[in-house]
């Protein structure tokens, strides 16, 4: 069973905390759009969360962080955890994806045990599947606080995406895009349809 997991269990201390999962890109949250993404390309989408409660009417099923305060990594470990094939890791925050290329990851992923796109810009591990093979490797880390998520390539086999392979498709420049900033964020509203200025969606 194909799966992708949402990490959502970021602070986002450079939005003044606002959760960035609800963020309105293009008339819909973020989380709805990478949701719609996924669900012709995986069997299950999950939301790994520290804060399960904040996504009860998600439509999807939360997962409880396995080990809180161990950053992206710990979300990678509660994802990849007792599964028996690659899992497609997200973060919340990442509007511009597309299934096409969401699938193209996965199809990466059966090569080895880490299938990670890499622009002129680095590595995005929060982009990325990961294999059962990592769950040791994770685990290990985890134990002892060594949480850098790029360290763990170390250890793992992996099979890189590179800038040729992703250009086809990323017409805009605007695929991997992540809403870090107020910059970001006004980018990626400026970017989508219509190119409104759009509030915060709360939680109903």
């Amino acid at each position: 069973m194909q799966t992708a997991a949402i990490l959502a269990g970021g602070r986002a201390r450079r939005l003044g905390g606002h959760d960035k999962s609800r963020l309105v890109v293009g008339g819909r949250t973020i989380l709805e759009r990478q949701i719609d993404a996924l669900q012709g390309i995986v069997h299950r989408v999950v939301i790994v969360t520290t804060d399960p409660d904040r996504f009860a009417g998600a439509g999807v099923p939360v997962v409880a962080d396995a080990l809180p305060g161990c950053g992206s990594l710990g979300g990678i470990y509660t994802a990849v955890a007792g599964a028996a094939a690659p899992v497609l890791v997200l973060a919340c925050d990442m509007p511009f994806l597309t299934a096409p290329f969401l699938a193209r990851i996965l199809a990466a992923g059966l090569e080895a045990d880490v299938a990670i796109p890499r622009t002129e810009d680095g590595y995005h591990p929060l982009c990325a599947s990961y294999g059962p093979a990592c769950a040791g490797p994770l685990l290990r880390r985890l134990e002892r606080r060594a949480l850098k998520v790029l360290d763990l390539l170390q250890d793992v086999r992996v099979r890189e995406i590179g800038p040729d392979e992703i250009a086809a498709f990323d017409p805009d420049g605007l695929l991997l895009l992540n809403v870090n900033t107020a910059d970001d964020l006004a980018r990626a509203r400026r970017a989508a349809p219509g190119g409104r200025q759009e509030r915060v969606r709360r939680p109903s």
